[in-house]
Parts: C-alpha cells; sequence; structure tokens
C-alpha cells in the first residue's frame, strides 16, 4: 500500500524547501525507507513525499525529530481513499478567529472572568453544557444589538476556511458546520464560508435582549459525534470518509471517530488524540493532507 509523507508550512511564514524536503527524506532513509519523488502541491507551501518501508506513525516521527524546530507540519499516511466525502467544522477558533461567547462578555466588561470559563471547558477540565449555561446565565439583557456588533467588528473567518469548504463543496463533499456556539453566529459563518447546513445552540430572547437561557438539548461533545455518524449516513459513507476539525475539548468524540480526525491549533488533549495536528499553518493545510494542488483549490 502507497504511503506519502506531507510536509507543510503556512502560506504566509517561511517557505517549504528543497532542503527541508532532504532533510526528512534522508531520515526517512537510514530508517530503512524507499523513497519516491517529491510532488509539490503548492510551491515553498507543501510537499508530499512517497515511502515505503516504516508505517506512518514511525515516519512522522522520524521526520518531526529531523525538522525539530521548523515551523513545519507533517502527516503521513496510506494514500487510499485520501479525499474525505465529509466534512464537519467547529466554528469558534477553528473555523472563526475567536470564541464567539468570550467576546460577547466583553461588551459587559466581565470577558477575563468568563474567558478563563472557556479556556477550562475546551482543556476538558469542567463539563461542557454546565460551564455552557453558567456563562450565558451571565449574558441575561444583552440586547440583539450587541450581537450584531460583536459580529461585524469581532469575528472573522481564519484563513483558508472559504477555500477549505469551498474546495471540498466543488469536489463533492458534503460539509457541515457544528458548533457548541450559538446560531446567531453559525449561520452567518455557513454563509460565509459556503457550509451546506450548521449546527449550534440556541440562545433565548426575549423583547430583542437575551434572557440569560439557552434552548435544550444543549449541543456538546455527544451531539457533534452524532451530527458527523448522521452526515456520513446520509453521505452513504462510512466514517472513515470523513474529516473531522476542532480545537477543544468537545471536539475530541468526533475528531477519534473520523477517518481523518485534525487538531487545528489546538489545545493539549485533543492534540494527544488526534491522527493530523495543525499548529502552523492554516486551513488550507486540510486540503494539502487530502492530497489537493493549490491549483484545484476554489473560493
Amino acid at each position: 500500500m502507497q504511503t506519502c509523507l506531507t510536509l507543510i508550512t503556512n502560506p504566509a511564514g517561511p517557505p517549504l524547501t528543497h532542503s527541508h524536503m532532504r532533510a526528512a527524506g534522508a531520515a526517512l532513509e537510514r530508517a530503512g525507507a524507499a523513497l519516491g519523488e517529491p510532488d509539490w502541491l503548492a510551491p515553498d507551501i507543501a510537499c508530499d513525499l512517497p515511502f515505503n518501508g516504516p508505517s506512518p506513525s514511525e515516519a512522522a516521527l522520524i521526520a518531526r525529530a529531523a525538522l525539530a524546530g521548523w515551523p513545519i507540519d507533517l502527516f503521513a499516511q496510506h494514500t487510499t481513499n485520501r479525499r474525505k466525502r465529509v466534512l464537519v467544522a467547529d466554528m469558534d477558533s477553528t473555523m472563526i478567529n475567536v470564541e464567539c461567547i468570550d467576546e460577547l462578555t466583553d461588551q459587559l466588561d466581565i470577558k477575563p472572568r468568563i474567558a478563563a470559563i472557556t479556556e477550562r471547558a475546551m482543556r476538558g477540565e469542567l463539563d461542557f453544557a454546565s460551564s455552557l449555561k453558567e456563562r450565558v446565565a451571565l449574558l441575561a439583557g444583552l440586547s440583539e444589538q450587541v450581537i450584531e456588533v460583536v459580529w461585524r467588528d469581532r469575528v472573522r473567518l481564519n484563513p483558508g476556511a472559504r477555500e477549505l469548504v469551498q474546495t471540498m463543496r466543488g469536489h463533492g463533499a458534503q460539509t457541515l458546520l457544528v458548533s457548541g456556539g450559538f446560531t446567531h453566529f453559525t449561520t452567518r459563518v455557513r454563509e460565509a464560508a459556503g457550509f451546506h447546513e450548521d449546527h449550534a445552540n440556541r440562545l433565548i430572547m426575549k423583547d430583542s435582549c437575551l434572557t440569560g437561557e439557552v434552548a435544550q438539548p444543549i449541543l456538546g461533545a455527544e451531539a457533534k459525534l452524532e451530527t458527523l455518524k448522521a452526515a456520513c449516513a446520509a453521505a452513504n459513507v462510512g466514517l472513515e470518509a470523513a474529516l473531522a476539525v476542532g480545537d477543544g475539548a468537545n471536539d475530541a468524540g468526533m475528531i477519534k471517530a473520523a477517518g481523518l480526525g485534525v487538531a487545528y491549533h489546538a489545545k493539549p488533549m485533543l492534540k494527544f488524540i488526534a491522527r493530523a495536528v495543525i499548529d502552523h499553518g492554516d486551513l488550507t493545510a486540510l486540503l494539502y493532507l487530502q492530497g489537493y494542488r493549490r491549483t484545484e483549490f476554489r473560493a
């Protein structure tokens, strides 16, 4: 079975060079690998190095040691069925640049207090549903206008977000945004990035203000996993044909279940369980992991 090692850098950072590829290749050869010719998916950004010999996990460890200190993401895998048919993505700090609940609480001058709770929940130190209800309760009385201001002034798609969704969608994949955040934001992010669907929690409002309550049931880790399973069933594919990406503890279930689970600029516990870890690249890295070439990207 053909295997390959993919090296990826951030398009906005230092380039990936032939020297990097030679260093990784030499390390693999010393471990008994037989190498193929490097295949540049994007000049200066991403390259596949085919190999036979060590297992993918062994090859990744060998290459990571050879490239220690360089801002390069890498992943080794079998190349059969490499392109995924389903994309399920987290929103806050994954597809967008902020945690929306933290930005809402900033309007009440309690952002540091709430951000600390959010951070502990995302690290898996607090029960997500309980922590969400606790944080939302502190939003009572916040007007719908403030939500509009946060959307307009604070929320941005992360680099590569639209390219990721549009390219996979354009090549036939089903694309879903699933968040422990709020529908006030997911509906807009869905439209901005081009997802087929969005799933999130609904904040209860009365007289155009938040009541401090969130509609039940709360969408957390289990609901994200169930959404992934349902999406695969609807597409008539197995979980191995899915890509799931997130950054925090409530993404763990879907990350572990998906054929390609990616921890994106993530908390340590998620990086520990994910098959692929992207610490440096932008969201287009997820396309290179699937073997897409830069010339195939859509936006």
